[in-house]
This record gives C-alpha cells, structure tokens and sequence, in this order.
C-alpha cells in the first residue's frame, strides 16, 4: 500500500476497507477490533483506524467499549426485523413519491439499470459474481429511488441500507449463487418496473414493500443455523 497517501485519503480507504470486512463477516458480530491485528491486516496507522472506527460507531457497525477500545456491532433477529421492516416501510414512501414526480429520464435510467441486471456477465470467481449482481442491483433500486427528488429522503434511505447491509450479505450468500433464486428475482424486478412504469403507485408501492421483505425468512434460518 503507498503510504505517502494524504492522511485523509488513508482514513477512507481504512473506513471502506473494514467496513466491507465487517459486513462480509471477516470480523464476526461482537469480536473485539484489536488495534495490533487491524494495523497487520490494513497496513495503516493508529490515526487512520481510530477514524474509520469512529465514522463505524457513528454507522452502528462497530460499538466503542469505555476505556477498552472497539467490538463489532452485535447482531439480532429483534434488529433483523426492526431494520428490514423499516427498510420497506420507507423504500414505499419514496416510491410513491418517485411515481408522482419521476419524468421520462427517470423511467429511462430505470430500463436501462433494469436490463443491465438482467444480463447474464461472464466472472471470475464466485466473490466476483456476488460483486456484480449486489452492485448492479443496487444500482436498479436507487434508480427507481431517485424519482422522488427529496435529497433529505434518500439520506436517510441510504443510513437504514448501510445498517442493514450485514444481514443482506448473508442472504446474498444464499442466493446469488443459485441460479433459481436469481431467476424468482429476475422475475420480481421485471413485475416491479412493469407495475412502476404504468404508474400504479398502490399496486407498486405493495410490491416493493414484499419485494424488500423477502430475504427476512431466509435470513433469520442462516442466523439460527449459525448460532
């Protein structure tokens, strides 16, 4: 790693990196983060990992111990529940907003990141097809989000995505390698954008709920199977 980075630069690259570690589940739920073993793994100094750690406590990602340093964030069934229903609840509203207020260029970026999804792409490696389809997927989703031009909206729509983040990675561990499972989502998002595009915000704005609801069974049986 150059090391001759900004110390600005250094504490973003700490924050992204153990960021993505903690929700991938390299470091598990209520593990101590010693300061000696993240400086080895990142190769960085005290001063950029107390930043990300901070920025990380502010995410509820990572919990500050009085006077004993870091822990990884618990994780719950309750949290599992609280965070997905929330999710849902909010991800409707700004449906219903983007129906009302979404343009053309609004349906357009949303065929296009639709069909984009859709594709089959040639990869590498497992960790490297989970990559592509998380990334592409998200990309659909904010698309459709975007509609609803409340910039304030979208803020607090991506802080519950940033929680909830660990929990989709175990579902997505379940399913982006399945083939039938991506072709029962393949089908959901095609109803979605057909439903969205003739702007029936009822109808769409229920689909999206269940929609985003989905992975909660399948998560909670990961979580009770690993204990």
């Amino acid at each position: 790693m150059d090391t001759t980075l900004p110390r600005q630069n250094l504490g973003i690259s700490a924050y992204r990196w153990l960021k993505q570690d903690i929700i991938r589940g390299a470091f598990q739920p209520g593990e101590k983060l010693l300061m000696s073993r993240l400086k080895e793994r990142y190769d960085l100094g005290v001063g950029p990992l107390r930043e990300a750690l901070s920025q990380l406590v502010a995410e509820r990602l990572v919990v500050a111990i009085s006077q004993r340093g870091y822990r990884v964030a618990p994780m719950s069934l309750a949290e599992l529940a609280d965070l997905y229903d929330a999710r849902a609840q909010l991800e409707g509203l700004v449906l219903r907003l983007a129906i009302e207020r979404g343009d053309d260029a609004w349906e357009a970026e949303i065929l296009a990141t639709a069909h984009t999804l859709s594709k089959v792409m040639e990869v590498n490696t497992p960790d490297e097809l989970l990559d592509v389809w998380d990334t592409r997927h998200k990309a659909f989703h904010t698309a459709i989000a975007s509609g609803c031009r409340s910039p304030h909206l979208l803020q607090v729509r991506k802080g519950l995505f940033d929680q909830v983040e660990r929990y989709r990675h175990l579902w997505l561990r379940e399913t982006v390698f399945s083939e039938q499972a991506l072709a029962r989502k393949r089908q959901e998002h095609a109803a979605l954008v057909e439903v969205i595009l003739a702007r029936d915000m009822e109808h769409a704005s229920e689909m999206m709920r269940e929609h985003l609801m989905t992975p909660v069974p399948i998560i909670t049986e990961v979580m009770e199977r690993l204990g």
